[in-house]
């Protein structure tokens, strides 16, 4: 019984010692291949160097469209977003040098215009890239003196301010220029409201999608009341074998 004992821990022994080992085994290089990915956060507007780029394993045939394999592919091209460490590097994410941060990140279809802000304008510094604003028209009436104030544009958004296009901190910084997104015919509208008077950015909730901007009342159609037609006052009158006619008094 003892000499069985000690043949069946043997065992035992040997068959836990064979699991650990193939556990901590190595994974085959064949069995993986190798992307890159962000060594560490990149704002926009990065030109990628080797010290920013790092690779990670992934099973063959399973990597995301748009990823890179070598460093030549994506070296001294320049980030259009911010890319935290750690992400897979993709196509969408870069531009060439030359063609410009700003230019690349500008949606299609839209267009970025540039407006010159003081501290109150500019939301006392707290306005960073990439948050949203509606813009606040003030004119006066030359031969009233009146003021009105109106919303021209609403939800918009900040692509820089001043020439940073990262928020690379959440201090209030003082500014003197606010880049924004707008399609060719907000841009129409921003410079003419500026031009006009005076412009305030008012800032937006993230989670806020509303348009801030008054919508015009619409005056119902008046109401037509039908007439009453009016009868003939003629009586007909008629005396033995002639028939003639004569209006009634009122």
């Amino acid at each position: 019984m003892i000499a069985a004992s000690l043949l069946l821990a043997a065992a035992a022994a040997w068959m836990a010692n064979s699991w650990l080992a193939a556990r901590g085994a190595p994974i085959s290089s064949m069995a993986t291949s190798r992307i890159l990915s962000a060594a560490i956060s990149l704002p926009v507007g990065t030109k990628i160097e080797a010290r920013h780029v790092s690779t990670i394993e992934m099973i063959p045939g399973k990597e995301p469209a748009g990823t890179f394999r070598d460093f030549k592919e994506i070296d001294g091209k320049v980030t259009t977003v911010n890319v935290p460490a750690g992400q897979m590097l993709m196509a969408q994410m870069f531009t060439l040098e030359g063609e410009g941060a700003l230019a690349a990140a500008v949606a299609k279809n839209k267009r970025a215009v540039t407006v010159r802000v003081d501290d109150v304008v500019g939301v006392a510094g707290f306005l960073l890239p990439g948050n949203r604003v509606d813009v606040v028209a003030t004119r006066k009436d030359d031969r009233t003196t009146a003021i009105t104030s109106e919303t021209i544009l609403s939800n918009i958004k900040v692509l820089a301010v001043d020439q940073t296009t990262a928020a690379n901190s959440n201090e209030p910084v003082v500014v003197r220029a606010v880049t924004l997104e707008v399609t060719p015919g907000e841009a129409e509208i921003l410079l003419q409201g500026k031009a006009a008077g005076t412009i305030q950015l008012a800032l937006r909730n993230p989670s806020d999608d509303s348009d801030a901007r008054r919508r015009p009342k619409v005056e119902a159609a008046p109401v037509v009341k039908a007439k009453t037609p009016v009868r003939d006052p003629s009586i007909t009158v008629i005396r033995g074998t002639q028939v003639g006619s004569d209006r009634a008094r009122r």
